[in-house]
């Protein structure tokens, strides 16, 4: 088992202030380093995405500045 595993087991999940309503909740976890984990709340066995301080950061921006749906915009998914 490697490093990032061993954190996601003893993580601690909180819904994120960015989820939306009904089926498009996301929980996150702070992680060692500034990196933060996101995962479906629908799905907590399902994959993780582990970011960066800096891709968080991004990430973060990005909802604040363009709070648009993904499914709205073509090509982005």
């Amino acid at each position: 088992m490697n490093e990032v595993r061993r954190e996601l087991i003893g993580a601690s999940w909180r819904t994120s202030s960015h989820s939306g309503s009904g089926d498009q909740c996301v929980e996150v976890a702070d992680m060692t380093g500034g990196r933060h984990a996101v995962r479906d709340s629908k799905d907590r066995s399902g994959p993780v995405l582990v970011v960066s301080r800096t891709g968080w950061r991004a990430l973060v921006d990005t909802c604040l500045t363009d709070p648009s749906p993904a499914r709205s915009r073509p090509g982005l998914l």
